[in-house]
């Protein structure tokens, strides 16, 4: 067996992000009955559900500190280390930050793929760094069941510019930078269902950079920030909403979708495990409006995204300037939703 006739997803029990624990039970993991000390240089930490963490250098600047892995979502080997390092390298871009740095975390079945395959993932994560302007400087490696791949990557971004991903005000537009629909589409391939038309759709969206994040960083008006991943769009609005202390309204019609054939997948039952998992976490939080197709909606919405796009909260002032940047940068550019006072439902669908 030669390394391109290794399919990938056949040696994993799961896919990209939809490999995330859920929303639900990563609460219970993380409770805790230590009272941890203030540290006074770290601005963003455990006390909320960011991005990454944030550390202050003391100058003026502050470092951006996160890691992201998962078990293979596609099938080609360097296809999936370009996956992994943009998936991971998006959390500095979504807190407003410039990448500077990333180091390899690999597990791998010593026993059952060659090294060769490896050093595929290797070589596509390089790329994907070369491209963010970064080196791949080291990394560690384990014999694992599955293989396992991603990066911790360090960033640094002036104080004044760090976004949070709970900080959007009333009246803020929400934009959505990448389509949806990855999870559902993954999902088709795996199960052997995925058109031929389709193939590169997932995999071409999941290798593009957030760079945009960095400019929107510099951009005062864009309130908060967040990237969507594997708790799908509602669940990561779910958490800006939440720490902000406000709700938000969103049109399905304005979901940008990875495909117009989407729902001919979702009627094939193409849907992820992580998508009922989401939806148990946080779906009685969720409102849809009367005319909506509550089965089809969810399936869109809490679908797990690997790599997706940013979500941002922008000041309604700006969000001509936000959009023409978006557009700059070969991303979707319409407004999805606006954010809204406080309600008893955090986020309705209309």
């Amino acid at each position: 067996m030669t390394p391109n006739d290794i399919k990938l997803t056949q040696y994993s029990h799961g896919a990209g992000c939809g490999c995330k624990i859920s929303p639900k039970v990563l609460d219970q993991i993380l409770s805790s009955s230590f009272a941890m000390p203030d540290n006074d240089k770290l601005i963003v930490g455990n006390h909320s559900k960011d991005d990454a963490a944030v550390y202050d250098l003391g100058n003026g600047t502050a470092l951006i500190s996160t890691t992201d892995f998962f078990m293979p979502i596609v099938d080609d080997p360097y296809n999936f280390g370009r996956i992994a390092s943009a998936n991971a390298i998006s959390d500095v871009y979504a807190m407003g930050g410039k990448p500077i740095l990333a180091i390899a975390i690999l597990g791998w079945p010593i026993n059952v793929l060659p090294p060769e395959v490896a050093q595929k993932v290797i070589e596509g994560s390089r790329s994907i760094c070369m491209e963010a302007g970064i080196p791949l400087a080291g990394g560690h490696s384990i014999d694992s069941p599955e293989p396992i791949f991603g990066l911790a990557v360090n960033g640094l971004v002036d104080i004044k510019n760090i976004k949070q991903n709970n900080t959007a005000k009333k009246g803020d537009i929400l934009f959505l930078t990448k389509k949806l629909g990855v999870g559902i589409l993954t999902t088709a391939e795996k199960k052997g269902i995925l058109k031929e038309e389709h193939k590169q759709l997932a995999p071409l969206q999941m290798m593009q950079l957030n760079k945009a994040g960095e400019l929107l960083g510099k951009m005062p008006e864009v309130h908060a920030m967040t990237d969507v991943t594997g708790f799908g769009l509602l669940g990561h609005l779910t958490e800006m909403v939440e720490g902000s202390m406000v709700s938000a309204t969103i049109s399905l019609q304005k979901i940008p979708l990875i495909t117009p054939d989407l729902q001919y997948y979702i009627n094939q039952k193409s849907i992820p495990g992580g998508t009922t998992r989401n939806w148990d976490s946080y779906g009685h939080k969720i409102a849809f409006k009367e005319d909506i197709n509550p089965e089809n909606a969810k399936a869109i919405l809490a679908d797990p995204q690997t790599s997706g796009g940013l979500l941002i909260a922008v000041d309604p002032t700006a969000a001509d300037t936000v959009k023409q940047l978006l557009l700059e940068n070969n991303l979707y550019a319409e407004a999805i939703g606006v954010i809204t006072k406080q309600s008893h439902m955090l986020i309705e669908v209309n």
